[in-house]
């Protein structure tokens, strides 16, 4: 039998890496005031010359941002945590101390299907581990808190956004053109899930 532990450790060490990651996300920003000076560019040249790295910059913060905010919501249903859950935590952590190295890419070069790939893969790497973090917890009982369990809507719910996120990638990497408007299939998340709600209601 494996062993179980009280996740608060688990929740705690998570939170510490999603912050070093967001702190991550702005140190080129950094940079490009420092090498602006050194270039004498005005403070208003330095926003207007680097909108890619900022736009990025925003995207990734606001990404990783959700899928925390998601993260600690599935994190409110468990009330232990076994060693083949803390190993899938630790790839969606993987993710998200990766996402920096993407984000800088598409701040640095031009708009290509392999920077929008990289970028939408990272994406997708996040939400599927997440989605098994779901799974894995609904309906464990050494996992899952019996007063608080996981409903059948969240997991439905994560499994539309991962399903969207890997036509989101395929359409970027693979169709000309597409690139990162791709992502903006993400933003049906919430009409997906109300026809499916629709769907499932029951006749009368």
């Amino acid at each position: 039998m494996s062993k179980t532990r009280n996740p608060d450790r688990l929740v705690l060490f998570t939170d510490a890496v999603v912050a070093i990651a967001l702190t991550l996300l702005v140190l080129p920003l950094v940079e490009v005031v420092t090498e602006s000076k050194a270039e004498n560019l005005t403070a208003l040249e330095v926003v207007t010359e680097h909108k890619p790295e900022i736009y990025s910059f925003l995207l990734s913060f606001v990404v990783i941002a959700n899928f925390w905010l998601g993260h600690h919501r599935v994190f409110e249903h468990v009330r232990a945590y076994t060693a083949n859950m803390m190993r899938l935590n630790l790839l969606w952590l993987l993710a998200i101390v990766i996402l920096p190295f993407p984000t800088e890419i598409v701040g640095t070069f031009e708009s290509s299907q392999f920077t929008a790939g990289f970028y939408s893969g990272t994406i997708l790497a996040l939400s599927l581990t997440q989605t098994a973090l779901t799974w894995m917890i609904r309906g464990h009982q050494e996992i899952e808190n019996p007063d608080d369990p996981v409903s059948r809507r969240e997991l439905d719910n994560s499994l539309v956004l991962t399903g969207l996120t890997l036509l989101a990638f395929l359409l970027a990497t693979f169709v000309p053109g597409v690139r990162f408007y791709a992502l903006l299939l993400l933003l049906l998340s919430p009409f997906v899930m109300r026809a499916w709600d629709l769907v499932r209601r029951p006749a009368g």
